[in-house]
């Protein structure tokens, strides 16, 4: 096979799990943040595949270290917002860098409960439930995803399962009245703000979280489910009838 038969394909690379828990210890009661932050860049690196030549390789370490630094300089926020900071620097302070990817994960804390108050200093993790969010920029163009795993429900009642195919393997007896739990990994896109996708750090994405977690789990709980996957159809509807922008 001749040399001009074999071309570089699309590539990226960057720094995985960056752990970053800040404290901010302005007052007598303290704050903790506590995300998992991975970058992840696209653009002209032809030349360090080919040639090793790395003069347009913004180092992993770099990357890791700009993470710990915008937390330091500018806070962290919600994780959307602090993504989108990460992604406009790395795309504007070098022009090669097209595009990318920047995604985390956060893990929410609760006030531990001492002498009936929540204590300023002293925190539980709240459960295994985790908010995450990715940024994606590609030229002019940025979108915005949030979500959420392992968010773990139960109903009670409210849901049956019958009417599905029996071999002689099938020992599962139809009801009309269960149980139904299950573990929740949801994803939605942002659509863009009014002024289009420069002005996407002006949404509310605190609010926005919440709300879509809200509308799901009132979903869950109110409907009467025949399948699981019925039940996880009607979620998602919910939130984007609520939600239509």
């Amino acid at each position: 096979m001749a040399d001009g038969d074999i071309v570089l394909g699309a590539n990226q690379y960057g720094k995985a799990e960056c752990r970053l828990v800040r404290v901010t210890r302005d007052s007598a009661r303290h704050e903790i943040e506590d995300l998992n932050v991975t970058s992840q860049l696209r653009g002209d690196f032809e030349a360090c595949h080919t040639d090793g030549d790395n003069s347009q390789v913004v180092a992993t370490d770099t990357q890791k270290n700009t993470v710990y630094a915008f937390a330091q300089e500018y806070g962290v926020g919600s994780p959307e917002a602090f993504l989108l900071r990460l992604g406009r620097h790395f795309t504007e302070d070098f022009p090669w860098v097209t595009g990318g990817t920047w995604s985390a994960e956060q893990y929410s804390w609760q006030r531990i409960v001492a002498d009936g108050e929540p204590h300023d200093h002293a925190f539980a993790r709240a459960g295994t439930e985790t908010r995450t969010a990715v940024v994606q920029v590609d030229g002019a163009d940025t979108f915005v995803i949030s979500g959420l795993t392992d968010c773990t429900v139960l109903k009670s009642t409210g849901s049956e399962f019958s009417g599905f195919p029996r071999d002689r393997y099938t020992t599962l007896p139809e009801t009309d009245d269960r149980i139904l739990a299950t573990s929740v990994t949801a994803w939605w896109r942002h659509g863009a703000p009014p002024g289009g996708s420069d002005h996407v750090e002006d949404l509310d994405f605190d609010a926005s979280f919440e709300a879509v977690r809200a509308v799901m789990l009132e979903t869950f709980a109110t409907f009467h489910s025949r399948a699981l996957q019925q039940t996880l159809f009607a979620m998602g509807k919910a939130v984007l009838e609520a939600f239509p922008g």
